[in-house]
Protein backbone atom coordinates (compact mmCIF):
# COMPACT_ATOMS: atom_id res chain seq x y z
CA UNK A 1 0.00 0.00 0.00
CA UNK A 2 1.64 3.41 -1.27
CA UNK A 3 1.55 6.26 1.17
CA UNK A 4 -0.37 8.44 -1.07
CA UNK A 5 -2.92 5.87 -1.65
CA UNK A 6 -2.64 5.69 2.46
CA UNK A 7 -3.33 8.78 2.65
CA UNK A 8 -6.47 9.04 1.03
CA UNK A 9 -8.18 6.66 2.62
CA UNK A 10 -7.58 8.55 5.91
CA UNK A 11 -8.59 11.61 4.14
CA UNK A 12 -11.69 9.62 3.58
CA UNK A 13 -12.34 8.40 7.01
CA UNK A 14 -12.00 11.22 8.33
CA UNK A 15 -14.46 12.71 6.52
CA UNK A 16 -17.20 10.30 6.81
CA UNK A 17 -16.24 10.14 10.85
CA UNK A 18 -19.44 12.13 12.10
CA UNK A 19 -22.85 10.95 12.48
CA UNK A 20 -24.23 13.70 10.12
CA UNK A 21 -21.60 13.84 7.38
CA UNK A 22 -22.30 9.58 7.05
CA UNK A 23 -26.46 10.48 7.29
CA UNK A 24 -25.36 12.50 4.06
CA UNK A 25 -23.73 9.93 2.25
CA UNK A 26 -26.05 7.08 3.22
CA UNK A 27 -28.67 9.59 2.15
CA UNK A 28 -27.14 10.72 -1.40
CA UNK A 29 -26.68 6.66 -2.34
CA UNK A 30 -30.45 6.43 -2.44
CA UNK A 31 -31.27 9.96 -3.51
CA UNK A 32 -28.85 11.87 -5.74
CA UNK A 33 -29.47 15.38 -6.20
CA UNK A 34 -30.37 16.49 -3.22
CA UNK A 35 -30.63 19.92 -2.31
CA UNK A 36 -28.38 21.23 0.35
CA UNK A 37 -31.47 23.18 2.16
CA UNK A 38 -32.90 19.42 2.31
CA UNK A 39 -30.60 18.18 4.64
CA UNK A 40 -31.50 20.64 7.57
CA UNK A 41 -34.81 19.62 7.89
CA UNK A 42 -33.25 15.66 7.76
CA UNK A 43 -31.21 15.93 10.23
CA UNK A 44 -32.58 19.18 12.32
CA UNK A 45 -29.65 21.21 12.42
CA UNK A 46 -29.48 24.89 11.16
CA UNK A 47 -28.27 25.59 7.55
CA UNK A 48 -24.46 27.12 8.57
CA UNK A 49 -24.11 23.59 10.55
CA UNK A 50 -25.06 21.64 7.09
CA UNK A 51 -22.85 24.01 4.90
CA UNK A 52 -19.96 22.78 6.95
CA UNK A 53 -20.69 19.54 6.62
CA UNK A 54 -21.22 19.93 2.99
CA UNK A 55 -17.71 21.22 2.58
CA UNK A 56 -15.74 18.81 4.26
CA UNK A 57 -17.08 16.42 1.77
CA UNK A 58 -17.14 18.13 -0.92
CA UNK A 59 -13.11 19.25 -0.21
CA UNK A 60 -12.95 14.99 0.36
CA UNK A 61 -13.95 14.63 -3.11
CA UNK A 62 -16.81 12.35 -1.57
CA UNK A 63 -19.44 14.62 -3.05
CA UNK A 64 -20.21 17.06 -6.59
CA UNK A 65 -22.39 20.14 -6.70
CA UNK A 66 -24.44 21.26 -9.33
CA UNK A 67 -26.14 24.54 -9.31
CA UNK A 68 -30.27 25.27 -10.01
CA UNK A 69 -30.66 28.87 -9.94
CA UNK A 70 -29.63 29.72 -6.46
CA UNK A 71 -29.88 26.14 -5.14
CA UNK A 72 -26.84 23.40 -5.04
CA UNK A 73 -28.13 19.98 -5.11
CA UNK A 74 -25.61 17.39 -3.98
CA UNK A 75 -24.69 14.02 -5.11
CA UNK A 76 -22.27 11.03 -4.61
CA UNK A 77 -18.78 11.41 -6.39
CA UNK A 78 -18.47 8.81 -9.06
CA UNK A 79 -16.10 6.27 -7.42
CA UNK A 80 -15.11 8.34 -4.69
CA UNK A 81 -15.57 5.20 -1.35
CA UNK A 82 -13.15 3.20 -4.35
CA UNK A 83 -10.02 3.70 -2.05
CA UNK A 84 -12.14 2.21 0.88
CA UNK A 85 -13.54 -0.79 -1.02
CA UNK A 86 -9.87 -1.82 -1.64
CA UNK A 87 -9.04 -0.99 2.29
CA UNK A 88 -11.91 -2.92 3.55
CA UNK A 89 -11.19 -5.86 1.13
CA UNK A 90 -7.37 -5.87 2.11
CA UNK A 91 -8.45 -5.97 5.99
CA UNK A 92 -10.86 -9.04 5.39
CA UNK A 93 -8.81 -10.89 3.52
CA UNK A 94 -9.87 -10.36 0.06
CA UNK A 95 -7.87 -9.99 -3.34
CA UNK A 96 -7.42 -6.28 -3.69
CA UNK A 97 -9.06 -5.04 -7.24
CA UNK A 98 -6.79 -3.14 -9.25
Amino acid sequence: MGTEESKRQIEILKAMAHPIRLGVLRRLATDPDTCACDFTEVFGVAQPTISAHLRTLREAGLVTTRREGTTICYSLAPDALRPLTELLGELMGAPVAA
